[in-house]
C-alpha cells in the first residue's frame, strides 16, 4: 500500500486501482486493448465522514467498486481514484 499525501474531504476515500489482469484463467494473454478497467482496489486514504455518518472503511481495505465510479487523479506520477463512500459496493 502506496501512503499519499492527501487528506479527503467528508465522506470520500482514495482508492489505489488493483492492476489489469494479465492472463485468463486458461492462461491465454490479453493484449492491452481488451484489458477491462479494474473494478477492485486497496483504500490509501479516508475522509473525516460526515457528523451523523462515520465512515465504514479505513486505510489498507481492499474493496470493490462501480465500473465507472469516482475521478482519476494522479499523485506524484502514480494513478488514484477518490469517490465517496457510497460508490463502493463491497470490502473483500
Amino acid at each position: 500500500m502506496t501512503k499519499v499525501n492527501i487528506k479527503p474531504l467528508a465522506d470520500r476515500v482514495v482508492i489505489e486501482a488493483s492492476a489489469a489482469e494479465e492472463k485468463t484463467a486458461g492462461g491465454l494473454i490479453i493484449p492491452d486493448t481488451a484489458k477491462e478497467k479494474p473494478q477492485k482496489g486497496t483504500v490509501v486514504a479516508v475522509g473525516p465522514g460526515k457528523k451523523d455518518e462515520p465512515l465504514t472503511v479505513k486505510e489498507g481495505d481492499v474493496v470493490l467498486y462501480g465500473k465507472y465510479a469516482g475521478t482519476e487523479i494522479t499523485i506524484d506520477g502514480n494513478g488514484y481514484l477518490i469517490m465517496r463512500e457510497s460508490d463502493l459496493v463491497a470490502i473483500v
